[in-house]
């Protein structure tokens, strides 16, 4: 590894895409991958042992996404980044917008040169300081966006970005690692851990009653005993799901807030 090469890290909590990148790279005789990483928490530890010049960062990953690594390690301190994500066209207007780089899943060979291009430029520049505010632009723009739709939840399906008004989900369980989301008859699957998704659920609506499933109040038809003070969570439309003795004292509070 000569000293002019860049030092890189990949960040993906999907194997392939990982493999992917990298292949790409071996291709350039200029950079060097110094680190992989399948989540945001040890993103955030190598880029502090590291010190990368740049990072390929997925922005959707269970519990500390891209934007929540970029906040932990604060703009300022980042490397160079190249987020990877699935957002739609609507979406990546942001990163546009403060002159971000970014590659759209599935990776174009052709948009993967031209942004390795620019880290080159980047490099040569040495414009940190820029860099940083592009971030800190950034990051506000995502926390306004998420403060607007607190009374919406996102959910991708078949290439879209669907809202659901949370009155319309029934159930949420964990499928994996992603979630499934139960609403008006319809079922949609997103990369969310069940902690992180009941943070953004309105907390007198629904309750977690078991580690791998949360139901929205108004949906419940009945309770059925079971022992060990255990219930089975029967809903309008019929589906049964069991709840544990952990979660038994916040499934009466809610239920006796509602009688």
């Amino acid at each position: 590894m000569t000293a002019s090469q860049i030092r890189t890290i990949i960040v993906d909590d999907e194997p392939l895409a990982r493999r992917g990148i990298r292949a790409r790279l071996a291709a350039s005789g200029d950079v060097s991958v110094v680190g992989e990483c399948a989540n945001g928490r040890t993103a955030v530890e190598s880029i502090h042992s590291l010190a990368p010049d740049l990072i390929f960062l997925d922005v959707q990953m269970p519990e500390v996404d891209g934007f929540g690594v970029v906040e932990a390690v604060t703009a300022e301190r980042m490397p160079i980044v190249i987020f990877v994500t699935a957002y739609d066209s609507h979406a990546l207007r942001a990163f546009e917008a403060h002159a971000i780089d970014y590659l759209l899943k599935p990776i174009d060979d052709a948009r993967f040169a031209q942004a390795l291009g620019r880290v080159r430029e980047r490099v040569r520049d040495r414009t940190a300081g820029a860099l940083a505010q592009q971030l800190s632009a950034l990051l506000d723009d995502v926390t306004r966006a998420a403060a607007a739709s607190l009374d919406r939840v996102a959910v991708r399906d078949r290439g879209r970005v669907v809202l659901l008004d949370p009155r319309d989900i029934e159930w949420v369980a964990a499928d994996g690692d992603y979630l499934r989301i139960n609403a008006s008859a319809r079922s949609y699957l997103v990369r969310e851990t069940l902690t992180a998704m009941e943070a953004r659920l309105p907390a007198l609506r629904f309750v977690r009653i078991h580690r791998s499933s949360i139901v929205n109040v108004a949906h419940i038809a009945a309770l059925e005993p079971l022992p060990n003070r255990e219930f089975v969570v029967v809903l309008r439309d019929g589906t049964r799901l069991r709840s544990s003795r952990s979660y038994e004292d916040r499934l009466r509070r809610v239920l006796d807030a509602l009688m």
